[in-house]
């Protein structure tokens, strides 16, 4: 694991609050109105998320509709150690009817709904898994969900799509690292793409 980490990451030289940079997320092109297709696969959730999840049961239960379980110990998978996640174990949702058992018919995600409905922030009960996608954390860093993508029929169909995954994920992104690290993936952003375009590497802080 440790070999295929350092094989992964070898080129990427900008790290922001412990994560490498694939800098293609500022290039990538990004274009998608789907009805929650991604969660179709299921979806992961870090212990932590797994349990305050568990915790808040009997608010989500009366959100399900009839395409989904309400017996608990169908909604996830076997935990199972991952590095990539903050408490060093993942747990994937179970598929049920052929979407994440948190997908409802309409395409929502019930978690969310469950916020929205508290008046809370809307991702306060969503899998950062989920709030990241397309972008996705791997062997230790920020880069692009792309197999996931190539599987989905009605994801990032747009060939003319001007916006890439980074200015499509800005919000998310903001989330995810918080003010002070955006800012500085921003200024990394800009380094990138005038590197780009000139062909001459730009010093950096």
């Amino acid at each position: 694991m440790a070999e295929e980490k350092e094989d992964f990451t070898k080129n990427f030289t900008k790290k922001i609050n412990g994560l490498f940079i694939d800098p293609k997320i500022f290039t990538f092109k990004f274009s998608c109105n789907c009805a929650g297709e991604c969660c179709h696969y299921g979806v992961y959730t870090d212990l932590k998320e797994h349990d305050t999840i568990l915790r808040i049961k009997d608010k989500i239960l009366p959100l399900f509709d009839e395409t989904q379980t309400k017996e608990l110990d169908k909604w996830f998978e076997p935990p199972e150690e991952d590095e990539d996640f903050e408490s060093g174990v993942a747990v994937g949702t179970e598929v049920i009817n052929g979407k994440c058992t948190f997908l409802d018919k309409e395409g929502l995600c019930v978690l969310q709904k469950l916020a929205n409905l508290e008046g809370v922030h809307k991702w306060k009960y969503k899998p950062m898994y989920c709030i990241l996608f397309p972008l996705t954390i791997y062997e230790g860093a920020l880069t692009i969900d792309d197999e996931h993508i190539e599987r989905l029929k009605s994801c990032n169909t747009n060939q003319n799509a001007e916006t890439s995954i980074f200015d499509t994920c800005r919000e998310e992104l903001i989330y995810f690292m918080g003010d002070e690290n955006f800012c500085d993936l921003e200024k990394y952003r800009e380094q990138y793409l005038s590197e780009i375009q000139t062909g001459e590497k730009v010093n950096a802080d």
